[in-house]
């Protein structure tokens, strides 16, 4: 079928567009789906969603975004997360997954209206296929979980797509959503503002752009907190922008996962690399510029996540398009075979990867549900959030992970993890939270990371004038308040 559907090059001219997409519509549909079945196993892929999913809970119960709720985001997937489960509960991400998979279909799509008003009609159905196989070339944890990159994508390509037609206003609209989604998202006003250059609507276009991307983030800001609006996402993360002393450790997980995708995308680097070579290049200036300013927001704050480079793919699957325009038909074949070989490899990955932090997240879930009554408040020290969700309990603080009081962030060992490296002001709100509520439960789920207990004294202070050592599993620290029984073996 799918065979079928991309061999014919060019439709007859005057084809009604409708009949175009009433054939392709279905297999992007199919195809997302197949893609993403490994997204629906099990019920967390990565402890972002977990992070995500205690936010919408705590926002469920009266919670106030940058207030009593916080993390260094834009509001826009806290708020998605936080609408599915008032629809569908909170007991499980499967809706938001299926929210998911829309935006890498509703993304495809737009890549393909893109590249069929560009270079005709096969390019459009080439970049819908590529794309969805290329989108899940990563670490399933990255490429499966309904994270922030993925709900990014389809409002930067709709930005593109805008800008392409000379929708200046509509354009700032996904432009200021995209940034809502997260901050990297506005990388896209690279190559909408050449769009925008190249059309010689200059001033009333400029205008329109940003008075279309400027009304939603200041909505978003007029509906949270702007002081804490602009300081949680823009202002506060100095700290975290920082490599200084993981500078080994950063670099070998860039290359990492720029070698990982890379392999996602072996049928699209010998086309693109040939096209390199010849003045057909001038035409994609844009997407050049696209993938140039993506590569940027990758390495923004110099972490090289997994996910981060998500932002890639839609820009590399129109670059690789482009290239497969005109050489003779067994390379176009070719590369979407590698392709389509390549993405069967990432979905049997996604399909048969161990969990063995899940596992442990479920243990120590399933043994703080048992020490804690449901209306007590937890501390969890550690960066896995999703304890609290499968434990089905409040955290005592406003502070999620450990990361945002100690500046540790995936596996960051140099010098700069301590409290005075943490959120500025965050370990006074914390000492209050915890003196005003104290947790029943404190778990120490540090595990000799560079943030325990042990080397920070505001922390060492509060375990060691109202808590005792009641247990220990898989290396997590149990903690209850001196002299409560409740729940000690």
């Amino acid at each position: 079928m799918l065979v079928t559907l991309l061999v014919p090059s060019r439709s007859a001219p005057g084809r009604p567009g409708a009949d175009y997409w009433r054939r392709l519509l279905p297999v992007l549909a199919a195809l997302a789906c197949v893609t993403r079945i490994p997204s629906f196993v099990p019920p967390l892929w990565n402890p972002d969603e977990g992070y995500l999913a205690v936010q919408a809970r705590l926002l469920a119960d009266g919670g106030e975004l940058y207030e009593t709720v916080v993390d260094r985001k834009p509001p826009l997937v806290p708020w998605l997360y936080a609408a599915s489960f008032a629809v569908f509960g909170d007991d499980s991400l499967t809706p938001v997954r299926v929210l998911a998979t829309g935006a890498q279909l509703v993304t495809a799509v737009l890549l393909a209206s893109l590249a069929r008003r560009r270079w005709g009609d096969r390019e459009g159905r080439t970049a819908g296929v590529l794309y969805l196989l290329t989108s899940i070339g990563l670490n399933p944890e990255d490429a499966q979980a309904a994270l922030f990159e993925v709900f990014i994508l389809p409002f930067t390509a709709c930005a593109m797509w805008c800008a392409d037609r000379r929708r200046w206003s509509a354009a700032g609209v996904a432009l200021g959503c995209a940034f809502l989604a997260k901050q990297t998202g506005g990388a896209v006003l690279m190559p909408v503002l050449w769009l925008l250059y190249r059309s010689g609507a200059h001033r009333s276009g400029v205008v329109r752009l940003g008075v279309g991307a400027v009304v939603p983030v200041l909505g978003a800001a007029a509906l949270t907190d702007p002081a804490g609006f602009l300081f949680w996402t823009v202002t506060g993360s100095g700290a975290y922008a920082s490599f200084t002393g993981s500078e080994l450790h950063v670099l070998a997980r860039a290359l990492t996962n720029t070698a990982i995708l890379g392999v996602a995308c072996a049928g699209l680097i010998p086309p693109v690399v040939r096209v390199l070579r010849t003045a057909t290049r001038t035409g994609s200036v844009d997407l050049w510029l696209w993938l140039g300013s993506s590569a940027l927001a990758v390495a923004l704050g110099f972490h090289f996540f997994g996910h981060y480079y998500l932002q890639l793919v839609p820009p590399v699957a129109l670059l690789g398009t482009s290239a497969l325009r005109n050489p003779p038909g067994e390379r176009w074949a070719r590369a979407l075979l590698v392709s389509g070989c390549c993405g069967a490899l990432f979905l049997a990955w996604g399909l048969l990867a161990p969990r063995p932090e899940l596992a442990h997240a479920h243990r120590l879930a399933a043994e703080i549900a048992r020490r804690t009554a449901p209306a007590d408040r937890v501390l969890v020290w550690g960066i896995h959030p999703e304890t609290y969700w499968l434990a089905d309990r409040h955290p005592a603080t406003r502070y999620l992970t450990a990361g945002l009081l100690t500046n540790y962030s995936g596996g960051r060992d140099g010098p700069q993890v301590g409290e005075r490296y943490g959120v500025e002001g965050a370990w006074k709100i914390f000492r209050d939270e915890m003196a005003s509520r104290p947790p029943a439960l404190v778990v120490d789920d540090s595990r000799d990371k560079p943030y325990a207990p042990e080397r920070m004294p505001s922390l060492r202070r509060i375990l060691a004038g109202g808590y005792e050592e009641a247990g220990r599993l898989d290396g997590a620290v149990l903690y209850v308040r001196a002299g409560d029984g409740f729940g000690q073996d």
